[in-house]
């Protein structure tokens, strides 16, 4: 990873695989201990990685808290481009420990930037729209922010493609701190975002982080039976089991594991780099329980998918949209231009 890439239309550079700390914390199932998540961190960083992401709500916070032990000892905190979120509620019963509303924002922040032994944060994320908070609180909250130099820049995460293009256009247009990047799931099994947002972020100047590139695990190829999986963080959650192993989504992963075979990489790989490859795509969120999964991950970056085989993981996972949408397309728009006309046209600097 010795190229880095632009955070939308920042100045900000960043690793095009960002490491996800939301498997840190100590417990059961797919979280990594003290000692290996340890592994990983460092890992990341000796690979040539400087974007790494947590939020306040992982394992309870301590995410954050192994975060920011590792780096007080490593002594690299000015190099890494460090990303936390705030949302969810940290204190059930008490209404404003969690939203967007600029109490639970400040409450939220102090909280992570103790937790994370630092006194400024590179980004923070909003977590998840809660469909309540004016979205013009959440702007000049945040802006109050960078100004005091808590944080440096501002993104959203799974919000809709209105929020934020009126995030976006509040900020523009009073002059408070721009929206960065929008985080969202994005991968072969769930492409829905490019029905609204990445054209959006096109428009407005935001980049696109990741997450869920490889589909709760499904693109690993681990999983090939509709409604069956038997071990791993699917079989534990019947809501993600009963979404994610679909006709449809175990057809994608049969394409992608024939592609895998044709390049000798594993699918996990495939899924990655195809990510990594769409337009808008700033960073791409990986997640690992062992330095063994991260070494792997890091290697999606190492091949060139032909486009041959881009052309079949593009037709087999492209997304299905509603009837509105082809109004949109070539073909109904041939009729109202007369022509076909060039959608290419200068963007702003």
């Amino acid at each position: 990873m010795d190229e880095y890439t632009l955070l939308g239309r920042t100045g900000l550079r960043v690793s095009p695989l960002c490491l996800g700390a939301m498997t840190f914390g100590n417990g059961e199932g797919w979280l990594a201990g003290e000692h290996e998540a340890r592994k990983i961190f460092d890992g990341y960083l000796e690979a040539g990685g400087n974007f790494i992401d947590t939020a306040n709500i992982y394992a309870n916070g301590e995410s954050e808290e192994m975060l920011g032990r590792f780096l007080a000892s490593s002594g690299r905190r000015e190099q890494v481009v460090l990303a936390s979120k705030f949302s969810l509620n940290t204190a059930p019963g008490d209404p404003n420990a969690g939203g967007n509303g600029r109490n639970a924002i400040y409450r939220a922040l102090d909280a992570s930037l103790k937790r994370l032994r630092t006194d400024y944060l590179d980004l923070y994320w909003l977590h998840a729209w809660d469909t309540i908070t004016p979205i013009e609180e959440v702007v000049e909250t945040l802006d109050d922010l960078v100004r005091s130099g808590k944080i440096r820049y501002v993104g959203l995460s799974d919000v809709p493609a209105w929020i934020m293009a009126r995030a976006q256009t509040y900020a523009e247009l009073r002059g408070r701190t721009r929206v960065a990047a929008l985080q969202v799931e994005y991968s072969l099994l769930d492409r829905t975002v490019e029905i609204e947002h990445t054209g959006a972020c096109s428009e407005l100047g935001l980049g696109i982080c990741a997450w869920g590139p490889l589909g709760a695990g499904l693109l690993t190829g681990k999983y090939r039976q509709v409604g069956r999986a038997p071990k791993g963080r699917i079989a534990k959650d019947e809501r993600i089991k009963n979404r994610m192993l679909t006709e449809r989504n175990l057809e994608i992963v049969e394409v992608v594991a024939a592609v895998a075979a044709e390049l000798g990489r594993p699918p996990a790989q495939v899924a990655l780099n195809w990510v990594t490859q769409q337009r808008e795509v700033s960073s791409t969120i990986i997640g690992a329980t062992q330095l063994e999964q991260l070494e792997e991950n890091l290697a999606a970056l190492n091949f060139t998918i032909p486009d041959e085989f881009m052309r079949q993981l593009d037709e087999i996972s492209r997304p299905l949209k509603g009837r509105l949408y082809d109004f949109f397309e070539p073909p109904f728009q041939q009729r109202i231009h007369g022509a076909k006309v060039s959608r290419k046209r200068g963007r702003p600097t």
